[in-house]
């Protein structure tokens, strides 16, 4: 790998890419800069004004569900380096970053993690065909003839490979049909979650940034969705730059590879990971630097708004009344021929798996809280009531029990309506909508913990609490439906107006574009940082089609078609006592309600006070799903370290016994350190200085592990950078062939 790099990426190409990169940062952070202003008054704006959306019935957890592990297990990894199959213990933690392992052993000794994946971006795979598809056409001329070796080849049936257009990718194999499915179900969760990588409530910064990404696309001619709009902001960033800088080095590259296809393709890959970590890099220091300068500067802004509030908005209104004068004529036409006929598709479209994965999750929640209640009724009463609320409040989280509802999304299709209104690809609509069933479930979750908990105040008896479980559940789903109402049609209108309005730019951009600098003196210079002529223009725009997608919206919902509510229906502060309930301190169901049955099947050991015993459950991090272990084998054995050299495995056999190695029969304790960016260099790159950045995020030694998400940083390494900190105790779940108990 050292050879090729230093080979197709000399001081000089690195210098190329590093000014092309430059030029790039500089041309879409003035658009941020721009963008930034606009956003601050619109956040200011929202917060003098409000908005009149319905008010939610459930719940939301104030202080998140953390120090858990979703998912944990053993699976084989491909080493690039000596085109090996390892295998590696892994665990997805709470930051939905993956985490290998060398083995079992090396994460009890609190080794640091072989790699931490952020998984942004990502494509899985689950065949072989699939991947050198995708690798043959992101390199022309290199799909390998009928007979000759592939790129990969994977020695069981049950692959699953992260694939990125620019990044490395990553290699895995499964022993058994069974496992494939859960591990897809766990690495769809990560990328679900990784690729949402804006906080949703950043009310300035997010907005700035999203906005400034498509003012500088459309700059470039590029309208519609973007499947790369994935990840943080610097990860979105250097997709940005890889957008454009990708095909020219490819160009310039691919004729210069040697060897047989199949090593032009590795050779590729290698060049464009080593790239994509270059631009990561600049992308990173550029935006930082920009981002800061702006938050030193956002008091005085603020300081301008607040002043100057009404005067900014009567400008602003002036100036639209002006710019719809002169393209609304030509606005409402398109929108009359080239849209309106299409919205009611689009919507029907969109309603059928949406509405279909609400209520898989309406029906899931009913499942589990019935199944917790008859277990109550038949097993341990209120004595086990801690744990079977430990499990239940983790529900939204377990991504086997959400699979059914987020299955539902994926046969949308827009079918004949994708060309036509440039969608690259529906898979932004359908993580959207998973990520709000997600949230739906864990806020009635939530509501219903709040108020079980209120109701054991009162010291029920069995069968008091048995009755009282069903009627808060009926409670819960009532306020359920109304929110899941509102939350649907607000995606519908968001993702009609997303298919729609670049649309109407695009095709209004001839016509109306070379007009809007006329209306630049229309703006006062002291408000030229809160008032864009594009904006205003873009929010005419908007306007135009509004009225339309809010009608479709409203007459679906008169048909109650997909149970929705009419907008006439309005529970304003129906249960406000509820929300009261909702200040006090988080829930610990374990620590409350679970005497000495603790879900985790910890037991206080002879000789141990009872309060370090119960430090230890505060610490004790919850496991959603816990390891999946081969269900052919037989009983695992108790872990071994790995030879040092250990050959090839070639077979099935083979693998089952690295597997079998790693393998013990009591649950792995949870994660220690997650090092969310431990540095990790590729042995032939040179060592960067002590003071140089990277994706990765260096931990100081004897400093907590942050467990906020990961950054691209899944270079493997073994080497330790950071000194292992407090690792919380076992998993407190399990799982054998008959399922997660």
């Amino acid at each position: 790998m050292g050879d090729v790099l230093s080979t197709h990426l000399d001081d000089a190409r690195r210098q190329h890419i590093a000014e092309k990169t430059g030029k790039i940062l500089t041309e879409f952070l003035r658009f941020y800069e721009d963008q930034y202003g606009v956003a601050l008054f619109n956040s200011m704006r929202h917060e003098i004004e409000g908005a009149g959306a319905p008010q939610a019935q459930l719940l939301w957890r104030k202080v998140p569900l953390e120090e858990r592990i979703i998912f944990s297990g053993n699976l084989f990894q491909y080493q690039e380096d000596n085109k090996k199959w390892r295998n590696r213990f892994s665990l997805v933690p709470h930051n939905y970053g993956l985490v290998l392992y060398e083995n079992k052993v090396a994460y009890e000794r609190q080794v640091p993690p072989r790699a931490v994946i952020n998984s942004a971006g990502y494509k899985i795979l689950t065949s072989v065909d699939q991947y050198l598809e995708l690798v043959g056409n992101s390199l022309p001329g290199t799909t390998s003839k009928s007979g000759t070796t592939p790129i990969l080849k994977c020695p069981t049936q049950f692959p699953l490979i992260l694939w990125h257009p620019s990044a490395r990718h990553y290699y895995f194999c499964m022993m058994t049909e069974a496992e494939q499915d859960k591990w897809q179900a766990v690495l769809q969760d990560c990328v679900r979650h990784c690729n949402n990588g804006i906080p949703e409530d950043s009310r300035v910064e997010g907005p700035a940034f999203t906005d400034a990404i498509r003012m500088y696309r459309q700059s470039k001619e590029l309208y519609g969705t973007w499947e790369m709009l994935c990840g943080n902001e610097v990860q979105i960033l250097s997709n940005l730059v890889m957008e454009e800088l990708g095909p020219e080095l490819k160009a310039e590259l691919a004729p210069r590879l040697k060897g047989k296809p199949q090593e032009r393709q590795r050779q590729w890959i290698q060049i464009s990971d080593a790239v994509y970590r270059m631009v990561y890099e600049q992308a990173k220091a550029r935006f930082e630097a920009v981002l800061s300068k702006l938050q030193l500067a956002r008091p005085a802004m603020e300081a301008v708004i607040r002043t100057d509030m009404d005067q900014i908005i009567t400008s602003k209104e002036h100036l639209a009344s002006k710019i719809r004068a002169s393209i609304l004529p030509k606005a409402e036409v398109c929108v009359r021929n080239h849209v309106q006929p299409y919205i009611p598709s689009i919507l029907e479209a969109l309603m059928v798996p949406t509405s279909q994965g609400f209520t898989e999750v309406r029906d899931v929640f009913f499942k589990e809280v019935t199944d917790m209640n008859l277990n109550v009724i038949n097993e341990g009463g209120i004595d086990k009531l801690g744990e079977y609320m430990e499990r239940l409040s983790q529900l939204a989280y377990h991504p086997l029990k959400m699979q059914s509802c987020y299955e539902k999304m994926e046969p949308l299709r827009l079918d004949g309506l994708q060309q036509r209104f440039d969608v690259s690809s529906t898979s932004v609509f359908k993580q959207r909508a998973q990520i709000h069933m997600r949230e739906q479930m864990d806020n009635a979750v939530y509501t219903f913990e709040t108020l079980l908990h209120q109701e054991l105040g009162k010291g029920p008896t069995k069968e008091e609490l048995c009755k009282s479980i069903q009627r808060i559940l009926e409670r819960v789903l009532k306020k359920y439906d109304y929110d899941s109402s509102s939350v649907r049609k607000r995606f519908f209108r968001e993702a009609l107006l997303q298919i729609t309005i670049p649309f109407l730019l695009k095709k209004l951009a001839p016509t109306c574009k070379s007009e809007l600098s006329r209306f630049q003196e229309l703006i006062f210079e002291d408000f030229a940082r809160f008032i864009l002529v594009e904006n205003t223009y873009e929010e005419v725009v908007l306007q135009t089609v509004t009225k339309d997608i809010l009608q479709a919206v409203k007459e679906a919902a008169v048909q109650r078609k997909h149970n929705l509510y009419r907008d006439s229906v309005v529970m304003h502060n129906s249960d406000p006592s509820l929300h009261l309930l909702a200040e006090g301190a988080p829930i610990d169901w374990g620590e409350e309600y679970g005497g000495s049955g603790d879900s985790g099947g910890h037991t206080g050991s002879p000789g141990v006070p009872e309060a370090a015993t119960l430090s230890e459950k505060r610490r004790r991090a919850k496991q959603v799903v816990s390891v999946v272990q081969d269900e052919e084998a037989g009983l695992p054995f108790e872990a071994v370290p790995e030879p040092l050299s250990p050959a090839s495995p070639d077979s099935v056999t083979e693998l089952r016994g690295l597997l079998a190695q790693d393998l013990r029969a009591e649950s792995p304790p949870l994660a220690g350190p997650l090092l969310n960016g431990a540095p990790a260099q590729e042995s032939p790159q040179p060592v960067a200085a002590p003071g140089a950045t990277s994706p990765h995020r260096q931990l100081p030694p004897g400093k907590a592990v942050d467990l906020e998400a990961p950054k691209p940083s899944d270079q493997e390494t073994g080497e330790q950078v950071s000194s292992p900190g407090g690792r919380p105790p076992s998993h407190t779940t399990t799982e054998d062939s008959a399922g997660v108990h």
